[in-house]
């Protein structure tokens, strides 16, 4: 039976969890001489009270910090909530002013950027976006939990992968029951992706050569899609003998997404598509073994190019046509968290944080091979998280 359940729910914790978060976040602005910090984007309010609204989380230095909501009601029993009808009368409400505000440039529209500017006139507005990125990377012991759970839900459905194809299917027509899938397993429904113009919906399947179809997002694989207002994923092949099936969906569970790839194939596929893959489970396994707290995040990238160059691989590494420049990316909240396993990367690992590294390949012909695993950083290694058979799945062998 599907495991859907009833994740509405505030956990034993949740109070204090956000306290400590709130916490972290006065200490960084003050470290940094920043008065107070305002926050607007869904997944910041989300992170500092434990839930979505419209509205806008404020943090001083001292560690107060209160909400101002517009949109929903029903709020206004709450402590630290203020409803307002815009946000030009939270300079009002607060009567002692900061000398010194930050907000999310890479986030907030710029619209609103100068609306908040005005409203807090005569305070100095900064950038800081790099201590919410850096704050939110390292996950808490509760976040792990969450991901923990997102992760062993996300093993339970590519379990069923191969009960769900049917012959003559597309790849869209599997892709779909998978979707129906992750939802039963208590996924909300959707990736969160951090960055411009980044947008997917729960996941990437590629069949045969739609892996080489370059798209316009930052993501390991491309794909045609099956149109040109979202150019990337499946796109309605038929999945034939000889080709590969990629499966790349996501799992978000209560908000926190684990990332994990497994390559299936209906029939053999050649023996470069094996070595290939094969190489793709070396790579994961000894970035796991070699990555630890303090490490730069490129030189992970740098030995997963490394290896790709000594097996020959090269050109088929992160695409064929169109190559991917990372092979691994931050995760929680959303995905593209840091850090980023790029070769011009500065992040630095940090025990705590979570990443999902994704060697991938793509053969001519054949399509896209390789894993997916997410890791939580410790001081002396990798952990891995997603524990499933690595190796290729026959598609057409059920477990």
């Amino acid at each position: 039976m599907p495991e859907i359940d009833n994740i509405h729910f505030v956990p034993a914790g949740w109070e204090q969890e956000i306290k400590s978060r709130v916490g972290a976040i006065a200490q960084a602005i003050a470290a940094q001489g920043i008065d107070a910090m305002l926050l607007a984007g869904n997944m910041d309010l989300y992170y500092t009270s434990g839930r979505v609204f419209n509205g806008f989380t404020y943090i001083t230095a001292g560690g107060d910090v209160h909400y101002y909501v517009r949109r929903p009601v029903g709020y206004a029993s709450a402590p630290g909530v203020t409803y307002v009808r815009k946000p030009e009368l939270i300079p009002a409400h607060l009567g002692r002013l900061p000398g010194t505000i930050t907000m999310m440039a890479d986030t907030m529209p710029h619209a609103q950027w100068e609306r908040m500017s005005k409203a807090f006139a005569g305070a100095t507005m900064v950038d800081g976006s790099a201590i919410m990125r850096q704050l939110r990377s390292v996950k808490t012991p509760m976040e792990q939990q969450f991901l923990l759970e997102s992760a062993r839900r996300h093993v339970a459905v590519y379990k069923q992968v191969p009960q769900l194809y049917k012959p003559g299917m597309t790849d869209l027509e599997l892709e779909i029951e998978i979707e129906r899938a992750v939802r039963q397993q208590g996924s909300i429904g959707f990736v969160r992706c951090h960055g411009d113009a980044m947008e997917m919906f729960m996941g990437s399947l590629l069949v045969g050569d739609n892996a080489d179809v370059p798209s316009p997002y930052d993501f390991a694989m491309g794909g045609a899609g099956i149109n040109l207002s979202q150019p990337v994923g499946a796109s309605g092949t038929v999945i034939k003998p000889g080709n590969s099936i990629m499966v790349d969906m996501g799992m978000n569970y209560a908000g926190y997404m684990t990332d994990m790839t497994r390559t299936f194939a209906l029939g053999e596929l050649p023996p470069k598509a094996l070595i290939a893959h094969n190489l793709s489970i070396a790579v994961n396994h000894e970035l796991a073994r070699v990555g630890h707290d303090g490490m730069m995040a490129r030189d992970l990238y740098d030995l997963a190019l490394k290896m790709s160059r000594t097996a020959g691989m090269e050109p088929y590494f992160m695409g064929h046509r169109q190559q991917a420049g990372f092979v691994g990316h931050g995760l929680g909240l959303e995905t593209n968290e840091a850090p980023v396993l790029s070769p011009r990367s500065r992040d630095v690992l940090r025990t705590g944080q979570v990443v999902a590294i994704e060697p991938k390949y793509v053969l001519p012909g054949v399509g896209a091979v390789g894993i997916e695993n997410t890791y939580i950083v410790t001081p002396d290694h990798l952990e891995c998280i997603t524990c499933m058979p690595e190796q290729l799945h026959h598609i057409d062998v059920p477990y």
